[in-house]
């Protein structure tokens, strides 16, 4: 059975060896240079849409299912006025609504405590001290928990982007890849989805699974009352607390004590790592 694409939000933690300060590469953007990026599309159990392996039928289907007569707002930062430019000739789309916030500052305090306008999507530029973009995707998250973000940068190793998506980053792209799938990847990431490099979302996962050497619990499943189920087959189809008791009509408290009991059963702290050990126990099923 093949990995299907959830959301996960877990605690923040220090990003590891992200560019340094400076101006980006205008040679690289996507506004500069064209892609030539080859792309297959392919319909993946679970509907995950993935860099370089897409799924746009999922992106299309859940889009159709969930689109509001209201334009998807998207916010753009960058410390880069040349960028923020260029992403909002982009993005000159009659299904978006775009806020361009420039960054005067890329000091790790100050983006802290920066005030992002509200918005469904964020896009990030990442080209700033690791400290600072992970203070600034924090400081998004904690303001607007329902947010999606999408990091824009020059290069990212496995190491950055398994980093940016333990931060709660549902989509990573270069500048070149931008150009050609940041229209695609925005409605996608706003209902919950993955925009990842296929390689890299499976390295996020083992990397999970090696480094904290947890096995799911045998009998964890068959000790489930029927709500704990329920709310566990709610995670899994990437709904928030919110949403949860909204669809089972119970108290958000409630779905809380149910995500609580989860963990406790399956032997894990973070619903990110509950969510891949299911995923784990249902691919090894016959």
């Amino acid at each position: 059975m093949a990995l299907s694409g959830r959301e996960w939000l877990l605690p923040p933690v220090e990003l590891q060896g992200l560019e340094s300060p400076g101006s980006p590469n205008l040679g690289s953007l996507p506004f500069s240079k064209a892609s030539n990026m080859s792309r297959n599309s392919s319909r993946t159990r679970g509907g995950i849409g993935l860099a370089r392996s897409y799924s746009f039928d999922y992106a299309e289907n859940i889009v159709a299912t969930k689109r509001a007569t209201s334009k998807l707002s998207v916010c753009i930062l960058s410390p880069h006025p040349l960028v923020l430019s260029e992403f909002e000739r982009l993005l000159a789309k009659p299904q978006f609504k775009v806020t361009l916030k420039h960054l005067e500052s890329t000091l790790a305090p100050d983006l802290r405590n920066l005030e992002p306008p509200q918005a469904q999507v964020y896009v990030i530029d990442a080209h700033a001290a690791r400290p600072a973009t992970g203070a600034l995707l924090a400081n998004i998250l904690e303001r607007y928990p329902e947010a999606r973000l999408i990091v824009v940068g020059e290069q990212l190793s496995d190491a950055n982007s398994y980093s940016l998506l333990r931060l709660g980053v549902k989509g990573l792209l270069t500048y070149v890849e931008a150009r050609e799938q940041l229209v695609r990847a925005l409605p996608l990431v706003a209902v919950g989805g993955f925009w990842v490099p296929r390689s890299v979302l499976s390295g996020f996962v083992d990397s999970i699974l090696t480094g904290q050497g947890r096995r799911l619990k045998t009998d964890a499943v068959t000790n489930l009352s029927r709500r704990e189920q329920e709310v566990l087959d709610s995670l899994l189809e990437n709904l928030s607390n919110k949403e949860i008791a909204s669809k089972l009509n119970i108290a958000e408290r409630t779905v809380k004590f149910h995500v609580s009991n989860l963990l406790s059963k399956f032997g894990v702290r973070r619903r990110a790592d509950l969510i891949l050990l299911t995923f784990q126990r249902r691919m090894a099923q016959p």
